[in-house]
């Protein structure tokens, strides 16, 4: 079954790349690895890789177009640059390669998409540097020029962000802008001043350029003239500048070295460049003198598995690029690591310093040296010459653990559990436990320079090689089991049979040796010394070894001979790993390219090769389960590639395997995390406390807002009321008036009316008269002009006449002339014709002998033409020669013009920059007048301030003992204060409770007073009743001898006073009860209306009151923040004065400082003796706490709140007093 491999993930970066890294959506990023490029999303995690070119040597420069559909790389094939354009849409990208035989450079260095994509620029490797202009579509080479540079140093190009004809290219000693034209790429600036390696370059606009060279300066050009220049200096990072100065030596050499722009790349708002190893500056565009602003510094982060992380954020950092939202930031460094920063305008606002974050994990920056797999876990091990151990997971693509040693680790082998490995150093072998979040050294061995080390498959046993000896060691007991001795040279392999019976080796000597652990002897052995054998592989059933070397072939040993070699077609195969179904057969070269073959092996070139790595292969390894192939390789990369059919298909396994999910963990780290999530437990509750604590204080100062504003807006209405109703009554009065007015103008109107009336009337009569008058004279005028019309027809007649007349006298007169000049011309025609025939006859007398003569000459003239043309011929030769000779003098000339303009343009430059610095010479000297003039007048202010000097020591001492008294006052004034805001609540609450107390009595006495008036209403109406029955019962004892009068008389008043009161006291009862219930319903009605009114007028003077102290409050606490600011100001000055004192006995001042009547004269120097108006303040408030004692006392004063729940603020004397001191 033949086989294909097919890249999935890739952890490695390729170092100096020009535009290594850069962005093709906001989550992909491109970079340069292996020989190709890697496609990676920052949140999916997968990986696309993208392959070089066959025998290419790596990825020499790159460049993305602006609408991110096209990639162009540039390599070196066979000592030729060439540069290949991918379409990145389709799948497999598509390719056109662009290659230019006739340049002499051997690689692109650097490489620019034009802004519609139709263009590409490539700029080769100075010193034979060129610039070439392509239509790449077409494969096109429209333009190419030279550009020369002393010595190799970096070279850039790029196109302008608007124009396709205009390109940027900068190197040491150039900066040149160039335009292309019919066919020509022709440079538009004139370099002037001094030249300088600019390093690198980016287009901020259309006209404006940004300059990085190697003296840390940033130049920015706008249309090819310097417009604005900054240095920027060496930067050390912050842990750095926090540390005590205690190394002066290591400090003095950080300073010495230089800064060094060493990229730089633009945003919407400004750049970033890095200066200095480690850190990215951010600089923004400001309005003011300086063009752009440093707002941000991002460093490199310190490494915690390194062993010096103070030196592992010290990288070179060589490309920056943004994301096309401009939120993430990338950058490349020279250690083969990748970094990203998000780009969040609240952080950058926060702290100048930020930090970068990996952009996935750290990768290896050298060699890996060892590679190997366990079965429990889908993890491997890598070591690299640059000291670290990484343990990779290949399922989810990410970095598990990662440690850097003080030693180079040359071997890794991982026990088949994933728990443990075992690493091969310089000085020891060690086997160390992989813990969850670090890797532990459980023990040491004594095997130093252990250049291969390898675990039993059953993980009892590993065997480590030790010099040209393999020592088998129990990995429980860690005692030596045996000693495999034999080999001659250095053992560079070795490999367990699937049973762990076996063992095999080889060795420089050419040798690969069997061995039988059983007995620890050897088995078979095939020994070849012509060649050095790098890696061996066993198949599952140990009875084939498959081989690889130096003499470039792929050998198939069996029955300790070769039974099989697969030449490497031009290459050295370096790795070899067979599956363990043995159907695939892997091997890598030395170009870093992997082969995939199947078995049994063939004899042709029947093969897969795939474009992996930069550098040769140093180890392969194939999983279990034979579905991931595993490489790593020289220029630290490491490629996981699937295992696939030859169709695309993935191989189908057996039976899924399940992953262990167990690790290692210290018993010393679990209690330091329990310990830590208690003290996490403890804060968070501590921290809800003070959240809920917060949230209380805000609330009570959101309730007190809230009354605050209730009381502002009521106090509003009723303002904005009283106005309405001021308005309301203007409004009527100005009605009324209105009215008054409009009644008056009525009244004059109709008057005038009827006098108008009155005026026209007679003037209409006085105008009947007048046309009357007027028409009689138009008759007259009219008969009139009748009869001189009549008269001047007349006269016309008489006229016309006469005129007809005249003119036919003079019409005869001229015919007659007419005839006459008729007869002349006839006569003058009969003399014209007979002169023409003479003149006729004449010349053709003088033509015959003209055509005589003229035949003559033309017989002499043929004679001389024949001589003419020999003489002809020669002198056509000596023209042609003449012609050449100005065709050269032409080009000379040109030449020479143009040599002379540019000689002119920079003699004018040249007498620019002449004028310019003999102003600033004659500047300079002004200055320096000037400054010698200031520095005598410093010195006599000197004096004066010595002078001074005393008198204000003197008056500092008077100040402090002042201020101490003064601070003692105000301690007691404010513990009165708070004394009295405690007898101000107390009063408030016993107020309250009296009101309570006083509606609830008058209440009561309202309730007795109509019970009163009740009773009243009955005693009344009964003593009415009882005087009618007297009266009545007095008439009946008058009948007291009549009975029946008497018995009737009594039956009366039983039926008046006895049957008929109760019927009616009934009713009276019903009616008397509805009649109180309405009286008592009106009567809490009204009470109810009164309380509500009392309450509004208690409430409108209590606020009244509130705000009236609270104003009053407001007003103190603003007059002693006043005081505060003039005790401050007051401290500063004679701080600096005694600091310039204190500084003019050392030493005399060079800075200009205002002069000594300024400083006398200054408010904050007069005020020395401020205390006076703070006694003053004091006794106010005394007095007003006196009067509101007394307010108190008397009852005039209700209900007073507390100034709103707080103090008065402290004055912070003491501060300023120790800053005065100090």
């Amino acid at each position: 079954m033949a086989a294909a491999v097919e890249p999935v993930a890739v952890y490695g970066c390729r170092p100096r790349v020009a535009g290594g890294v850069c962005f093709l959506q906001d989550q992909v990023v491109l970079h340069a690895a292996g020989t190709g490029c890697l496609r990676l999303h920052l949140q999916q995690k997968w990986h696309k890789f993208i392959p070089g070119t066959e025998n290419s040597r790596g990825v020499r420069a790159l460049a993305v177009s602006p609408n991110r559909r096209y990639l162009a790389v540039s390599e070196t094939v066979a000592e030729q640059p060439v540069v290949t354009v991918y379409e990145l849409s389709s799948v497999p990208a598509r390719r056109r390669t662009l290659a230019a035989a006739e340049l002499p450079a051997r690689e692109v260095v650097s490489l620019a998409f034009s802004p519609d994509c139709r263009y590409l620029a490539a700029a080769t490797a100075p010193p034979e540097g060129h610039l070439t202009y392509w239509l790449w579509e077409k494969t096109r080479l429209m333009a190419a020029v030279r550009v020369e540079s002393p010595g190799s140093s970096v070279c850039q190009v790029s196109f302008s962000p608007q124009d396709n004809a205009q390109v940027c290219i900068t190197g040491n000693s150039f900066f040149k802008l160039l335009k292309y034209s019919e066919g020509t790429l022709r440079q538009m600036n004139l370099q002037k001043g001094q030249p300088q390696n600019y390093l690198c370059h980016a287009w901020l606009s259309k006209e404006e350029v940004i300059c990085g060279t190697d003296t840390g300066k940033l130049t920015l050009f706008e249309t090819g003239e310097l417009h604005w220049e900054t240095s920027v200096k060496y930067r050390k990072p912050p842990s750095e500048l926090e540390e005590d100065e205690t190394d002066k030596e290591h400090e003095s050499s950080q300073q010495d070295s230089l800064p060094q722009i060493s990229a730089v790349a633009a945003y919407s708002k400004g750049f970033a460049c890095s200066p200095s190893p480690g850190v990215v500056l951010l600089f923004e565009k400001t309005k003011e003198k300086e063009v752009y602003k440093e707002i941000k510094e991002i460093w490199l982060p310190q490494d915690l598995f390194s062993i010096e992380p103070k030196h592992s954020g010290k990288q070179e950092i060589i490309c920056i690029c943004f994301s096309p939202s401009e939120e993430t930031m990338v950058v490349n460094t020279s250690k083969n690591q990748l970094y990203m920063f998000t780009m969040l305008t609240t952080d950058l606002m926060k702290e100048k310093a930020a930090y970068f974050v990996y952009l996935n994990f750290p990768l290896h920056s050298a060699s890996v040296t060892g590679l190997d797999i366990c079965l429990w876990k889908p993890i491997l091990a890598t070591c690299s010459l640059d000291k670290s151990v990484r343990i990779w997971n290949y399922k989810t693509n990410t970095l598990e653990l990662c440690k850097e040693y003080r030693e180079e680790a040359y071997t890794v082998a991982l026990h088949p559990t994933g728990l443990f490995c075992l690493v091969g150093f310089s000085d020891k072998l060690r086997f160390i436990s992989l813990l969850y979040e670090d890797m532990h050294v459980f023990k040491e061995f004594a095997v130093r320079k252990c250049r291969e080390c390898s675990f039993s498959n059953g993980g009892h046993l590993f065997a480590a090689v030790n010099g040209n000896v393999i020592q088998i060691y129990s990995s429980i007991t860690f005692e030596s089991i045996n000693n495999l001795k034999g080999h001659s040279g250095k053992i560079y392999a070795v490999k367990w049979s699937a049973d762990d019976t076996k063992f095999v080796s080889c060795d420089t000597h050419g040798a690969v040796y069997e061995w039988n652990l059983l007995t620890g002897k050897r088995e078979s052995e095939c020994v070849l010394k012509s060649c050095i054998y790098s890696s061996i592989a066993l198949s599952s059933d140990a009875k084939i070894i498959f081989a690889v070397g130096s003499d470039q072939t792929l050998k198939e040993i069996s029955e300790s001979s070769i039974q099989h070699e697969i030449p490497a077609f031009g290459g050295v195969y370096t790795a070899v790993a067979v599956s363990h179904s043995g159907h695939m057969v892997f091997v890598g070269t030395s170009q870093g390219t992997v082969r995939a073959m199947k078995y049994p092996l063939p004899l042709t070139k029947d093969f897969s090769e795939y474009q992996a790595h930069a550098g040769a292969v140093t180890k392969m390894s194939i999983t279990n389960n034979d579905l991931f192939l595993l490489t790593a390789s020289e220029d630290g990369s490491i490629f996981i590639w699937k295992v696939c059919d030859e169709g695309g298909g993935i191989l189908k396994w057996k039976k899924e395997v399940e992953y262990a999910e167990e690790v290692l963990i210290m018993r010393s780290d679990i209690e330091e995390k329990s310990q830590a999530m208690l003290d996490l437990q403890i804060h968070v509750k501590e921290l809800q406390t003070e959240n809920d604590y917060q949230l209380s204080l805000k609330d009570m100062y959101c309730n007190e807002k809230i009354k605050e504003l209730e009381d502002k807006f009521t106090q509003e209405i009723g303002s904005l009321q009283t106005k309405h109703q001021i308005l309301q009554a203007e409004k009527e009065k100005q009605e009324l008036q209105h009215q008054f007015q409009l009644s008056e103008l009525m009244k004059k109107q109709a008057r005038e009316i009827q006098q108008l009336e009155s005026d026209s009337n007679q003037k209409l009569l006085m105008e009947n008269e007048k046309y009357e008058e007027l028409q009689v004279k138009s008759q007259r005028m009219q008969e009139e002009y009748e009869k001189q019309l009549h008269s001047l027809e007349e006269s016309k007649s008489r006229n016309v006449k006469e005129l007809t007349e005249y003119y036919e006298g003079k019409l005869n007169e001229k015919s007659v002339l007419l005839e006459e000049a008729e007869e002349g011309m006839r006569q003058q025609r009969q003399a014209h014709e007979e002169i023409k025939k003479q003149i006729e006859e004449d010349g053709d007398q003088e033509i015959l002998e003209i055509t005589t003569n003229y035949a003559r000459q033309l017989l002499e003239e043929k004679e001389s033409n024949l001589q003419l043309k020999g003489e002809r011929g020669v002198m056509n030769k000596r023209l042609s020669s003449q012609q050449k000779e100005l065709g050269e003098r032409n080009k000379k000339i040109e030449d020479m013009r143009l040599e002379q303009q540019k000689l002119q343009g920079i003699i004018k430059s040249l007498e620019k920059d002449i004028l310019a610095l003999k102003t600033q010479i004659q500047e300079i000297l002004d200055t320096i007048q000037n400054k010698e003039k200031n520095i005598s007048d410093l010195k006599k202010k000197n004096h004066e301030l010595e002078k001074f000097k005393s008198a204000a020591d003197y008056r500092i001492e008077e100040l402090q003992k002042q201020i101490e008294s003064r601070e003692n006052d105000i301690k007691t004034m404010q513990e009165r204060i708070h004394e009295m805001e405690g007898e101000l609540e107390r009063f408030h609450k016993e107020s309250t409770q009296l009101k309570l107390n006083i509606t609830q009595l008058q209440q009561k006495l309202k309730a007795t007073d109509r019970e009163m008036h009740r009773e009243r209403q009955k005693k009344q109406s009964m003593e009415v009743l009882i005087k009618r029955f007297k009266t009545d019962l007095h008439n009946c004892v008058g009948f007291i001898q009549d009975s029946k009068k008497m018995k009737d008389g009594i039956h009366q008043l039983y039926i008046k006073y006895v049957q008929q009161p109760d019927m009616v006291e009934t009713e009276a009862v019903d009616t008397d009860s509805q009649q109180e219930y309405v009286r008592q319903q009106e009567y809490f009605e009204r009470n109810l209306a009164a309380l509500k009114k009392k309450v509004v007028k208690d409430e409108k003077i209590h606020q009244a009151a509130c705000m009236r102290l609270v104003q009053e409050n407001v007003g103190l606490i603003k007059e002693i923040n006043d005081l505060r600011q003039d005790l401050k100001v007051a401290h500063t000055q004679v701080h600096e004065l005694q600091s310039t004192l204190r500084l003019t006995k050392k030493k005399q001042p060079v800075k200009d400082t205002a002069p000594s009547s300024e400083v006398q004269s200054s408010p904050a120097v007069l005020r020395l003796n401020a205390e006076k108006e703070s006694e003053k303040i004091i006794e106010m408030q005394q007095l007003e706490i006196q009067y509101l004692r007394d307010q108190i006392q008397k009852g005039q004063v209700p209900a007073v709140q507390p100034l709103l729940g707080r103090n008065l603020p402290k004055l912070n004397l003491g501060g300023s007093h120790k800053t005065q001191q100090q």
